[in-house]
């Protein structure tokens, strides 16, 4: 009786604490417990780094409409409201977009980061997306198509395309040891299609970002991984998300608990802009 008691108290109990994990996320540091929130809210303003990187932060440049969208700037704008303040986008480049957090131009850094080791000595992260490959090959290909998973890729029978000094080079050295390699030069493209178009190869590796654009654009090609159009690919995955300076454990605790809150918001932000993208 005692046993079916206590288990009935931990029950209730898990279940208070699940109700009051929503409203935790949305309750910000209190005034005191954190200088980085109490002075945000002195100024009245997050300020925000700002580079456009799609699909996670996209730049409107028509002139009408919203300049910023994407989950990048939908999960700032939750931060914003949350403390109160106005969001208040501070333009940087490829080179400050890290420094200007150590600088104290900026409160969070929201243009798209990947998360790195070396990265991560100088910042800490709030995850809410990655980066990963997929690789395609023609519809028209036999050998491919009767692949099932990237696995199968990984076969004499199977030659491998890649780009010389590109990002996948070492990657798919290592992924397709035992399939024949052609290396070859880059000529400003996202991925080797003119050798997989031409029969030069049976498959090649490309982002799972620009893979939707290009597949939109190129008829006649399959992906793997297949599910979700290659969109929940882990090969070669990297977490993505945005940064804020060292040694801020509250601010960074309630930051990851508003991302996590809104993962599924966020999720469909991105394949949103992943559709539109040309």
């Amino acid at each position: 009786m005692q046993l079916k008691k206590l288990t009935l108290i931990a029950t209730a109990l898990a279940g208070l604490v699940a109700a009051t994990l929503p409203a935790a996320a949305q309750q910000a540091p209190a005034p005191g417990a954190n200088p980085r929130v109490d002075a945000i809210r002195k100024a009245g303003a997050l300020r925000v780094a700002v580079l456009a990187n799609a699909p996670w932060l996209v730049e409107n440049t028509t002139g009408s409409g919203d300049h910023w969208s994407g989950p990048a700037w939908t999960l700032a704008a939750e931060y914003a409201k949350l403390l109160g303040v106005k969001l208040d986008p501070v333009l940087v480049s490829h080179e400050t977009k890290v420094p200007v957090l150590a600088a104290n131009q900026v409160d969070l850094s929201i243009t798209p980061l990947a998360e790195t080791p070396e990265r991560s000595k100088v910042v800490d992260f709030v995850l809410y997306s990655n980066t990963s490959v997929c690789m395609f090959g023609r519809a028209d290909n036999a050998k491919f198509v009767g692949a099932k998973t990237v696995d199968d890729l990984n076969s004499p029978d199977f030659t491998i395309a890649y780009f010389i000094g590109g990002g996948e080079e070492a990657w798919v050295k290592q992924r397709f040891a035992k399939a024949k390699l052609l290396g070859v030069a880059n000529s400003g493209a996202t991925a080797p299609l003119e050798d997989v178009m031409a029969k030069r190869a049976d498959a090649a590796p490309i982002n799972r970002i620009p893979w939707v654009p290009m597949n939109n654009k190129v008829k006649g090609l399959k992906v793997l991984p297949s599910e979700n159009n290659c969109q929940s690919s882990t090969e070669k995955a990297t977490p993505v998300g945005l940064a804020i300076d060292k040694n801020q454990p509250e601010f960074l605790a309630w930051l990851r608990a508003v991302a996590d809150k809104m993962h599924a918001q966020l999720e469909a932000s991105e394949q949103k802009v992943i559709e539109t993208m040309k």
